[in-house]
């Protein structure tokens, strides 16, 4: 599912909300998320799971082409974590 399909569900399924109603929610609420993250905190959705950011140690990596040494900076990367709940329901028989 992409963000179109997601804004578009749930605007089928909130008849009293309009599609751009319900984008500006979407985004908005993408966009706390992203802030949050920015700034170093962690994010959690119950049920869902939790996204936080993690940090990378610089390194020597290799070209895979030319097997040459390439020094790798160091980098925050975004971790998510599942949670119980949605764990569950994709583990499910």
């Amino acid at each position: 599912m992409i963000r179109s399909e997601l804004i578009q569900k749930i605007a089928d399924e909130n008849s009293h909300l309009t599609q751009r109603h319900v984008e500006r929610i979407v985004n908005t609420v993408f966009e706390e998320i992203i802030e949050a993250l920015a700034k170093g905190d962690r994010v959690e959705l119950r049920g869902f799971g939790a996204f936080s950011v993690k940090s990378r140690d610089a390194r020597v990596g290799r070209n895979p082409r030319t097997g040459e040494a390439v020094s790798v900076e160091d980098k925050k990367v975004p971790f998510f974590k599942t949670g119980k709940l949605l764990r569950d329901r994709l583990n499910s028989k």
